[in-house]
């Protein structure tokens, strides 16, 4: 059994400024994604020299993922998990400093973002969402990392040796679910999504695998992570999250069937 290290959320304070962890987590997640992405530009031109991506794309693209991540968690936070309180309190809508993000919300937000983009640039949208698809494990990664940090989103009692205890919490021995998390969405998605998307595949594999696999680790590890204590578990014993992940698995699968059968 182990002890939560019980981290100060504080990584760096300048007089009354505080900067965050989970704030540096948001910014390694964006800029590592940038730098990614850079790199696979030029992958993805020694893979295929008739690539129309540029060198400039990936940082104009992170300005409309910012964007779609931000409002898209907030507002999918807002929508999925507690609308009946923001209807009561709307202006605490806008205190995205009191935590409470969705990815399922934040992914929407992107798509949205990068159809905007597509149109922008006249790039085929499901193109441009094959290329981010490898550059989001980092930023989930890097999330999982700010929760556990925070000692936030911890998992289910368990009898496990490798239990933690979350002392702001209780004293049981629980699953570290936050690291289950970044274990699964953001090392092991990055390299099955890395390894695929510099091979020679059909538009819309990328973003169907992408969905397959981050739908498949998050209902997975979600039997571990303790239900958010406003909703509990809902219908066959799911929780919210587990429902949220059974459209991309429908959407993943639908996805790849139609990428392989089409006309190339």
């Amino acid at each position: 059994m182990f002890m939560h290290p019980g981290f100060d959320p504080i990584a760096l304070q300048i007089g009354s400024f505080g900067i965050h962890w989970y704030g540096l987590m948001y910014l390694i997640g964006f800029f590592g994604g940038l730098w990614l992405g850079q790199y696979q530009v030029k992958r993805l031109k020694r893979l295929d020299p008739a690539s129309p991506w540029q060198a400039q794309d990936p940082d104009d693209m992170l300005f409309y993922i910012a964007l779609g991540v931000v409002f898209g968690g907030r507002l999918g936070y807002v929508l999925f998990y507690q609308p009946l309180y923001f209807i009561q309190h709307p202006l605490e809508i806008l205190a995205l400093w009191q935590g409470g993000m969705s990815f399922h919300g934040g992914f929407i937000g992107v798509m949205v973002g990068m159809a905007v983009f597509a149109r922008k640039r006249g790039y085929v949208w499901l193109q441009l969402m094959d290329f981010v698809a490898p550059l989001v494990p980092i930023g989930l990664g890097a999330g999982r990392l700010g929760n556990f940090i925070n000692g936030e989103l911890w998992g289910r009692p368990t009898q496990a040796d490798w239990g933690m205890v979350f002392p702001k919490v209780d004293m049981l021995a629980r699953h570290p679910s936050q690291l289950y998390e970044f274990a699964l969405e953001g090392v092991a998605l990055f390299v099955i999504l890395w390894i695929f998307a510099g091979r020679k595949r059909p538009i819309g594999a990328v973003s169907a695998l992408f969905l397959l696999g981050y739908g498949s680790f998050r209902f997975l590890v979600e039997f571990t992570r303790e239900p958010d204590s406003f909703l509990g578990l809902l219908s066959l014993g799911f929780s919210m999250g587990q429902w949220l992940c059974l459209p991309m698995l429908l959407a993943g699968l639908l996805m790849l069937r139609w990428a392989y059968r089409k006309p190339a």
